[in-house]
Parts: C-alpha cells; sequence; structure tokens
C-alpha cells in the first residue's frame, strides 16, 4: 500500500479540561486497595499513567470533534464546503444513529456532496479514516478530507470504580485495571492532495495492516444485561486481559514493522521518529525494544493524558510538532495498535 498524492495538511486537537490523578482514582477506591491489601501508587507503577483527562459533565462527544475539526480547517486554511468526505472514527459515538459525524460536518459547515459517515475499528477507527480518505484522494476520488474523534473515559471509569467497590477482587482488578487508565480528547487529522496552497510536508508514503482476530476476546467494551427479567436493565462493562494484550499484541506488532519495513523499502536505522498508540509503559518498552527503536525516536504522552483511544496516536503527533520533536524533513512512522486485534503502520515524510 504506497501513496504518490497525499498529504496530511493539518492535525488539529483538543485535550479535554478536568485533571484527574490517578491518586484520586486510587482514594476512590479505597475500599478494594483496602481489601486487597494494595499500597497507594499501585495504578502508577504498573501503568506508568501519572494523570490522564476527562471533559466536564454533559460534554457531548460531537462538540469535541467539532472544536479540533475546526483548528484543523484554520490551520489548513480551507473551508468546511471543500472537503469532499468527512468521517468520525472514534470507539465513543453519540447514538446507534445517525452517524455522530452528521452533527460533526452539520455544525463545520460541509457541502451536501461530502460523503459523511463513522468508521469503527476500537483504537484504529481514527487511522482506518485517514485510509479511508487517503485511497479516494489517490484514485481521484477527492481532493480534501477529515477524519474526526473525541473520546470520552469519565463515565465508564465511574462505572468500573462502582463496579470495583461491590466486587473487590483481585481478578476483577485485573481486568479493569485498561479502563482505569483511559483518558478524553480530540483529534482530527485534514489530508488533500497538496492543490490547495499547503506547504506539501507530512507526505503520506503509504503503510500495511496486519490482524490476529482470534484474540478478539481479550479486550471488550459494550453493554450488557443485568438483574433478573422483572428488573433487567443495561449498563457499559469493560474486560481487558492485559498480559494476554500485551504478548499477543506485541508479536503482532512485530509481524506487521517487519511487514511495513519491506513495503515501503525502509530500514528501522532510517526511521527518525515515531508515534506509538499510548497504552502504557510495559506496552511502549517492550515494543520499541523488540522492534529495535530508540527511546529517543518516540514522543509518549500517556504519563500525562492516559490512553485516549483513536485519539491517542494523532493528538501525540500534533503535540509533538507543535512541542518542536517532529520536524520537518523527518522520516515518520506511526504505529497504530486495536483490540481485535489489529494492528496498521503508516509511513510519513513530515
Amino acid at each position: 500500500m504506497n501513496y504518490s498524492k497525499v498529504c496530511i495538511d493539518a492535525i488539529g486537537y483538543e485535550i479535554a479540561p478536568v485533571v484527574v490523578t490517578s491518586l484520586e482514582l486510587e482514594r476512590q477506591l479505597a475500599g478494594l486497595y483496602s481489601a486487597l491489601h494494595l499500597g497507594e501508587g499501585q495504578l502508577e507503577a504498573l501503568t506508568g499513567i501519572a494523570e490522564r483527562r476527562w471533559w466536564e459533565e454533559g460534554h457531548r462527544l460531537s462538540d469535541g470533534a467539532i472544536a479540533a475539526g475546526r483548528r484543523a480547517l484554520e490551520a489548513a486554511d480551507l473551508r468546511a464546503d471543500q472537503l469532499d468526505v468527512l468521517i468520525y472514527g472514534a470507539v465513543c459515538r453519540e447514538y446507534f444513529e445517525p452517524a455522530t459525524a452528521c452533527r460533526v460536518a452539520a455544525a463545520l459547515g460541509v457541502g451536501p456532496e461530502a460523503a459523511v459517515y463513522d468508521v469503527s475499528n476500537a483504537c484504529l477507527g481514527l487511522l482506518n479514516g485517514v485510509l479511508e480518505i487517503a485511497n479516494r484522494i489517490e484514485w481521484g476520488q477527492a481532493r480534501a478530507g477529515m477524519v474526526v474523534a473525541c473520546e470520552a473515559s469519565r463515565e465508564i471509569n465511574e462505572i468500573v470504580i462502582a463496579q470495583l467497590l461491590h466486587n473487590p477482587t483481585m481478578e476483577f482488578f485485573k481486568t479493569s485495571l485498561a479502563t482505569l487508565t483511559g483518558g478524553s480528547g480530540a483529534a482530527a487529522v485534514l489530508l488533500t492532495d497538496g492543490s490547495f496552497g499547503g506547504r506539501g510536508a507530512r507526505k503520506l508514503k503509504g503503510g500495511v495492516w496486519r490482524t490476529a482476530p482470534e484474540f478478539h476476546d481479550l479486550c471488550r467494551w459494550g453493554i450488557d444485561a443485568v438483574g433478573s427479567n422483572g428488573s433487567r436493565a443495561y449498563q457499559q462493562f469493560t474486560a481487558t486481559d492485559a498480559a494476554a494484550v500485551l504478548t499477543n499484541g506485541v508479536e503482532l506488532g512485530t509481524q506487521t514493522w517487519r511487514a511495513f519495513l519491506k513495503e515501503l523499502g525502509w530500514s528501522a536505522d532510517t526511521v527518525d521518529k515515531v508515534i506509538c498508540h499510548q497504552v502504557g509503559t510495559s506496552h511502549r518498552d517492550t515494543i520499541l525494544r523488540l522492534l529495535g527503536i530508540a527511546e529517543a525516536k518516540d514522543f509518549p504522552t500517556f504519563p500525562y493524558l492516559g490512553n485516549m483511544g483513536t485519539v491517542s496516536l494523532p493528538l501525540t503527533a500534533g503535540l509533538a510538532e507543535d512541542r518542536g520533536f517532529l520536524e520537518r524533513g523527518d522520516r515518520v512512522a506511526f504505529l497504530g495498535i486495536g483490540s481485535g486485534l489489529n494492528c496498521m503502520m503508516l509511513g510519513l515524510d513530515w
């Protein structure tokens, strides 16, 4: 999968305003910690995450995506009615229908001839949206498109904390640990064919994906029925086998990396910078070591933003550029992974 006509003209992002430390979450879990004889500091020690962000209560997902989209359009000096496609790619969405992309498109002022729809693929949804638009541009079906996403972790964290206090077992704590790393944020990636007067940087060169769907049960987030038949109710649940996700995810990532380098004709030594999906310390350290990537080439944000799902990688890339880590001329690899298991890696000339 190679591209010759696709540029990322801008990355817009919105960081949620409410800072929630791991220590604050642990204090809410005081009953669990007492029952399991755990000391404060375990959450950060196990994950490397000191804090994460939440939206204010009542914040709409589409509002975060709209804000990030406006930032991207402004940075690229494009109007929304110049977009040929608008995709919403987050795990979190407002309704089963209509597509969350529709409210975003209406608020931004996307034209009536644009394709507007949602894409869902766990933490890879936004990157899948990037490929959808890139293919349209490469095939001459579009000149410009934008994929947006907004993730929110407040509600599911509050649910899981209540469940942990009701069921204070080590087994439940282990399967809930990944949920407690969740952060909130919004991002937008604007792609064009380079004909809108941009600086011509951030050229998408290509990429690959690999899948291991036999591991689809390792990380789940959905809605489950609770209560008896006479008082049946539904509420969100999450369950993650973090050890198995790490083991099998790293193996899939290693296979994908080999295929990625071969597809683009690159070598590990010629990759200047990498932007990874933000999971935690163990995942980062293991994957960088096995792929032969020096830590100095990576820009982590999980210690203070947590795992923001689909938003993590693009928002991290935007921050990395704003803070001077990503520089013009860098050869950059985006390393994405999501439950399923799915892995996608994209190469860019920044």
